[in-house]
């Protein structure tokens, strides 16, 4: 596979820039490296996706990116902003107002339904033209779900309605960890198919970390970690992939 992971000539405006970043952490056993000098440079409206062994950092590259961490060297561009400058509330700001997250701990409010855990996304982000709860749940194919309380859904279930809420206040950057992690295949081609669709029709990037070369195949590029540095990057998402 060939790279273009790094600090090469934009052919579009960027939505993502690293030059050099890192993230250490003190240990008693010694500095952890857990992103160690990563360049990267992402397009707006690409869609990328992250692989590697466990503990290559790519849930800590993706905190960065995501503003939830502050770099430890380097510098952090997202959509123009460069993140290491602001302070802790203004990195709050910006998540709320311009990013979109399906973590691991996908932090669904029980005591809601659905369709009312995608609107309080909608209503914490302040969002002007959302789009409809129930549309987004019906696309992942949980329209008959919409009203029940997220505690009663599966497992699968709460993770689309995580993908459903993410989306729905449009964010201009979408972050995912292991978004399909909890799914069988089929629902996982089912949701990751919305989750990149939806990207595309929003005009947004994406930027998702995942272990199944089966979700990073509907990716336009995947780039791969090890020991915090990226070893190798390609374009081999599927050819005329929705995103």
């Amino acid at each position: 596979m060939s790279g273009r992971a790094t600090t090469e000539a934009p052919t579009t405006e960027a939505a993502i820039v690293l030059r050099g970043a890192e993230q250490h952490y003190s240990t008693p056993g010694g500095v952890v490296r857990a992103v160690n000098g990563v360049d990267l440079h992402v397009d707006r409206g690409e869609c990328l996706a992250i692989m590697g062994p466990s503990g290559s950092g790519k849930s800590t590259l993706l905190a960065l990116i995501g503003a939830i961490e502050r770099p430890s060297a380097g510098s952090v561009e997202v959509l123009g902003t460069e993140l290491g400058s602001l302070s802790e509330e203004a990195r709050a700001d910006f998540r709320r107002r311009h990013l979109g997250f399906v973590f691991q701990d996908l932090d669904l409010l029980p005591f809601l339904t659905a369709a009312e855990n995608v609107a309080f996304g909608i209503g914490v982000a302040e969002a002007a033209d959302p789009l409809d709860p129930r549309e987004a749940l019906a696309r992942l194919g949980l329209a008959a779900h919409a009203d029940r309380l997220a505690d009663a859904l599966s497992g699968g279930e709460q993770e689309r309605v995580a993908i459903a809420r993410c989306l729905a206040h449009r964010p201009e950057l979408v972050l995912g960890d292991e978004p399909t992690g909890s799914l069988d295949a089929a629902s996982s081609d089912i949701a990751i198919r919305f989750l990149v669709t939806a990207v595309r029709a929003l005009g947004a990037t994406a930027v998702v970390v995942t272990h199944d070369p089966l979700v990073a195949a509907h990716f336009d590029r995947t780039i791969v970690l090890r020991d915090g540095s990226i070893v190798d990057g390609s374009v081999f998402g599927r050819s005329g992939s929705s995103c």
